[in-house]
């Protein structure tokens, strides 16, 4: 057992972020009444620093001051040092990420907000360093000049937080607005801004900074744009941007899954931390260009990153892990890089060198003097340097690759978050789901509907309120609004995928629990039910950052809702949140995709299906297979069995009645409600869905 010099309040925590911290020196103190209380009576203010378990930024500043006694005593004897996991409480770093915003400064982690006993924000950053540099005052410097100023001056810091507070207060949620309907123009203007941005040479979109993050949102979002109009640019933006994300050092060419972002703009080298989310709309990206184009390099995609979340991130349970960290060894990348010389001891000289070649691992390197393999030739290619055939090279690489895997398993493995998060397992339910629907294949149904049992049976407390978080035995905090909506979608995503009506029931119930919990007459849905902790501002938020925005998944899943027959209540409920954001899908649509995607839905005129047949007979299935594999991101599907299945009819009104005619597997094709004359044919089914 090891001794340990330190030992704080976090050692009683769940969270791997927060028991990272549990032995510093530093007194921290989780979020909680307890600190501000503290504060209060020791007249102090707080350090509320942000983070999560895979921060590279925030392990630095960890090692380099959080883990300094001199300076620990310092903090702790002027300030009453508090620690939380963003993943945990997403709430709390909202407000104080908006109150750095407000300050004028870039956002990131660890987020360091300096913060009265009453929680108002008064100054903070991201990293500090322990010497003055990069343009920065040292840490110690700027605990010392606050804690003078708190001693001297202190009406200058009050005046600070009540102006930045009230600042936040206003921003909190968008106005309610009387825009007028939606039109095309917020979708047409935002494909103008990809177009403006898209990186023809690299694929992806060029930023502000040089890193360079997974579109995804997007990518999804110019399919849509492709089906209504024809648009070949469009296609060629996706097809370039996920080829080249499949080819670069930021996939794990060998063990798969993809890395957080790109620190160039060829996709070549990574922040090399994986998390759960980007690989889950990566995946949705990936099936829906397979839909259109058929090209068998995106099935392969998918299988390869859903091979990876088997593998290394699901639980025993079969819920799914949240991110493994970029670092090993205290040293970013370790794990997942090669040196030619290594390669070759492995695999012989033949193989070797081939397998060198294939991944683009050099003498020199191409980072820091090792490999991140990556693969900037085609197969064609390669496989003519050597002599053999495209299949013949795949065949010895597949060996190779086994070899490299079975070695690098040996190494010291990056950290694994293993807290499981509501939302993101929703992601990758939808993931799995969608990928056994369109690619015929049983076990990924398997793995989505394990894993939304355990939510369903490990993440709701005993007053059936819905959790956000699951790790080690407890579920703890209040799910948000991006929890209880994006669990919608998965359980939507789940019916269509198996038909089982208990997936739908499950996503009208949670519709329910989401208008008593978050709604907002006056505009868009809160993130925070109102039966929590209440803090500085209650925000409602339709950004779409790493993952749809609650409001983005609510939009989606109201309207299928409703597409399914469910009350009016639903539809209006999602123009309502349509028009609050209507300025910024108008103006910055590209950051708000997801919300745009289902903005599409809404335009499009969504059909309702509904096949009603024999499963197993033939041409039952030739029906649902042209629901199910081809791309129709507009339409509802349910199926009823021959001579009908009462809880289906009972619970989806848009089933009732659907049953077969003359004795033949039958299509409904409706809209809103109402249906054309029952066909039989998939030529007849494909020409209703145009």
């Amino acid at each position: 057992m090891t001794a340990y010099s330190f030992t704080n309040k976090l050692v009683n925590e769940k969270s791997p972020y927060l028991l990272q911290h549990a032995h510093n020196p530093v007194d921290w103190h989780p979020w909680g009444t307890a600190a501000f209380e503290k504060a209060k009576v020791e007249d102090k203010m707080l350090l509320v620093s942000i983070g999560y378990a895979t921060c590279h930024w925030c392990h630095v500043m960890e090692r380099e001051s959080f883990e300094d006694p001199d300076l620990a005593a310092y903090l702790n004897a002027h300030f009453v040092p508090v620690k939380v996991d963003r993943e945990e409480r997403p709430d709390v770093d909202k407000i104080y990420m908006d109150a750095l915003h407000a300050l004028g400064q870039q956002g990131g982690w660890p987020l360091n907000m300096f913060v009265t006993p009453e929680g108002k924000p008064v100054t903070g950053g991201t990293y500090f360093p322990p010497q003055p540099m990069y343009g920065r005052k040292s840490f110690r410097e700027l605990l010392e000049t606050l804690a003078s100023i708190w001693k001297n001056e202190r009406d200058k810091i009050f005046t600070t937080a009540d102006q930045l507070t009230a600042h936040l207060q206003q921003k909190a949620v968008p106005a309610s607005s009387e825009h007028p309907e939606l039109s095309w123009e917020a979708e047409e203007q935002t494909v103008t801004q990809f177009r403006e941005s898209y990186d023809s040479l690299h694929g992806g979109f060029n930023q502000q900074a040089q890193n360079k993050f997974p579109p995804s949102m997007g990518l999804m979002l110019l399919l849509r744009y492709y089906k209504r109009t024809g648009d070949a640019h469009s296609l060629e933006m996706v097809e370039k941007t996920l080829q080249k994300m499949f080819a670069g050092g930021i996939y794990d060419q060998l063990g798969g899954g993809l890395s957080r972002y790109s620190t160039d703009y060829e996709w070549l080298v990574p922040h090399f931390e994986k998390m759960l989310y980007d690989n889950s709309l990566f995946v949705w990206a990936l099936i829906e260009t397979f839909q259109i184009t058929k090209n068998p390099l995106y099935e392969i995609a998918v299988r390869d990153v859903l091979t990876y979340v088997e593998r290394d991130m699901t639980s025993p349970e079969g819920a799914f892990f949240s991110a493994e960290d970029a670092d090993s060894e205290g040293v970013e990348g370790k794990f997942y890089v090669w040196s030619k010389a290594e390669v070759l001891k492995i695999l012989g000289a033949e193989s070797g060198e081939m397998a060198c070649a294939f991944w683009d691992i050099k003498e020199n390197g191409n980072f820091e003097g090792s490999s991140i393999p990556n693969r900037p030739r085609s197969d064609e290619d390669v496989a003519a340097q050597f002599r053999i055939t495209p299949e013949e090279m795949r065949k010895t690489l597949r060996t190779a690759r086994e070899k490299l895997m079975a070695v690098r398993s040996q190494r010291v493995r990056p950290l694994l978050d293993d807290k499981v998060l509501t939302s993101w397992n929703a992601l990758m339910i939808s993931a799995f789901a969608r990928a056994s629907r369109v690619f015929n294949d049983y076990d990924f149904e398997k793995m989505a509907t394990r894993a939304a049992d355990f939510i369903f049976n490990n993440l709701f407390d005993d007053s059936g309120r819905l959790l956000r978080r699951w790790r080690d035995g407890e579920a703890r905090f209040p799910a948000y609004l991006c929890d209880h909506a994006q669990l919608a979608v998965a359980c939507l995503d789940l019916y269509e995928t198996t038909y089982d009506p208990q997936w739908f029931r499950k996503a009208a119930e949670l519709s329910i629990d989401i208008n008593r919990l978050f709604r907002n007459e006056d505009g868009p849905y809160y993130d925070t039910g109102n039966d929590g902790e209440v803090l500085l501002t209650r925000n409602a938020d339709g950004y779409d950052g790493v993952e749809p925005s609650g409001n983005s998944s609510l939009a989606q899943a109201f309207l299928r809702l409703r597409a399914y027959g469910l009350a009016p209540q639903y539809y209006d409920d999602s123009q309502r949140i349509f028009r609050s954001f209507a300025q910024h899908l108008e103006q910055a649509g590209a950051s708000f995709s997801a919300m745009l995607g289902a903005l599409h839905f809404k335009l499009s005129g969504a059909k309702e299906v509904v096949i009603s047949g024999r499963r197993g007979e033939a041409e039952t299935e030739l029906l649902l297979d042209e629901v199910r594999h081809e791309y129709h991101p507009n339409i509802v599907v349910t199926f009823v069995e021959n001579g009908g299945s009462p809880e289906t009819e009972k619970i989806i009104p848009l089933a009732a009645g659907r049953t077969m005619v003359n004795d033949s597997a039958t299509a409904y094709v409706c809209q809103n409600q109402t249906c054309q004359i029952p066909v039989h044919t998939v030529d007849e089914l494909r020409k209703l869905l145009v």
